[in-house]
């Protein structure tokens, strides 16, 4: 069912700043008479027309292309035209000033794909895709963003979601005619294809939970005392000198970071100041700020210089939260002969480099990835986002609480049966909100 809306919007579709091509995108109604108004007609749908864009006194704004979408064969639904120009800043200022003054208002962050979604163009999942592609970091997020918007992920919750409205049709059918020979479905049946149904949608949570931690990447924090070569060790797995490197202790003073393609993971590198008490008021917010952001960090990577006694080093880590995961990492082992690689016999997990020469780092990046859950097998693995996860969370905690009714109370086994049938359909926006929406659109560019 579409939604069309009264009004029409406008804005640029295009980045801020010039370049070759700048496009007004303008949807609703008003946009085949604003065609008319700019261009003198209005360009049949889905062909190129080659034009001059002028304002209301004829004067001329540019010259360029217009394309016009009619509702419903167009991204939002609507009528949808794109002026297509040169990208200079005032050229699309002007363009999308005159589309305003002809009735157009300017649009909210991701109304155009809103309009979308409330026109059934795209479920929520693939709308969400959108952003998630537009803002992929690494090949494997852009890869994983296009199978959810192909539709991949909402094909397979919603076959999950039949197989359960199935099951549940038998099950209310039996209560409503239980003296009917209606011959439902056996106990060890109903056990059997429940059991079926919490099978795959394991299988789609894990891949989810991947897409997840796909889509946001991992911070990871190097921490330490001064000097212990964090600085050197993010330049090196940067493969860039983003940070000044120096033999004086406290050179770094703030928090730099920089983001890194590991296997397919984007992660957050951050470089701090050395751990220690200072009277220094510019270090000592250098080390506060430090260790606030290992206290927001997905891992530390506590590095230690290996030709300095270890005991003094570690007490700098007494104070991170348990449940925050640490790899200690030995730097400066060229010098201080220890092997390079993984460090076993360890209580922590530990990795032996050199941030000079680069050996070990092989190993250090395995670590990271181990420790994050991170296999960097992405081939089947769907862009999502944290409110997917919960929810496949709650349908399977619902049809955890079916299968312990099999064979007893079959309201309540129905019940849960549609419960898990309304949460998972929260995912792909048959079952929403108002607040929901705005939350996940918010996030969008404008233009989008």
């Amino acid at each position: 069912m579409q939604h069309l809306q009264e009004d029409t919007i406008a804005a640029v579709a295009t980045p801020t700043g010039a370049g070759g091509i700048g496009i007004v995108r303008v949807s609703g109604p008003k946009s085949a008479g604003i065609a008319k108004a700019l261009t003198g007609r209005v360009p049949d749908p889905r062909r190129l027309l080659r034009t001059r864009f002028c304002d209301a006194t004829g004067a001329p704004l540019d010259d360029g292309i217009a394309l016009f979408f009619q509702s419903p064969a167009s991204y939002t639904g609507e009528d949808v035209l794109e002026l297509q120009g040169h990208g200079g800043p005032m050229v699309m200022h002007q363009l999308l000033e005159e589309v305003t003054t002809l009735g157009a208002r300017l649009a909210r962050p991701g109304e155009f794909t809103e309009r979308a979604f409330l026109n059934g163009k795209l479920d929520l999942v693939q709308a969400e895709a959108v952003a998630d592609l537009i803002g992929s970091q690494t090949q494997a997020a852009a890869r994983a963003s296009l199978r959810s918007l192909s539709g991949e992920l909402s094909s397979i919750l919603t076959a999950i979601s039949k197989e359960i409205e199935e099951l549940r049709t038998y099950i209310e059918a039996d209560i409503d005619f239980s003296e009917e020979p209606l011959d439902p479905l056996s106990e060890t049946g109903t056990a059997n294809r429940l059991a079926g149904v919490q099978r795959d949608l394991a299988r789609v949570l894990e891949q989810v939970r991947t897409g997840v931690l796909l889509g946001r990447g991992a911070a990871v924090v190097l921490a330490g005392v001064p000097n212990a070569g964090k600085s050197s060790l993010m330049n090196t797995l940067s493969k860039a000198d983003r940070v000044i490197v120096s033999e004086e202790p406290g050179t770094t003073r703030d928090v730099v970071e920089v983001t890194i393609d590991c296997a397919g993971l984007a992660i957050h590198l951050t470089d701090t100041a050395g751990l220690r008490d200072s009277q220094d008021k510019i270090e000592g917010e250098g080390v506060r700020r430090a260790k606030a952001a290992m206290t927001q960090a997905d891992l530390v990577l506590a590095v230690i210089d290996d030709l300095v006694p270890f005991a003094g080093q570690q007490a700098v880590f007494s104070g991170l939260p348990d449940e925050i995961p640490r790899l200690m990492v030995y730097n400066k082992c060229d010098l201080s002969g220890r092997k390079m690689g993984i460090v076993l016999g360890q209580a922590q997990h530990a990795v032996a480099v050199s941030a000079k020469t680069g050996e070990g780092l092989s190993a250090l990046e395995d670590q990271i990835k181990v420790i994050l859950g991170w296999t960097g097998d992405f081939v089947e693995t769907f862009m999502a986002r944290r409110r997917h996860v919960d929810a496949l969370d709650g349908a399977k905690t619902h049809l955890a609480v079916a299968s312990g009714h099999v064979g007893g109370a079959a309201e309540l086994l129905a019940e849960e049966l549609r419960l898990a049938q309304v949460t998972l359909g929260g995912i792909t926006g048959e079952v929403t909100t108002e607040d929901l929406l705005g939350e996940i659109f918010s996030t969008f560019c404008v233009g989008k």
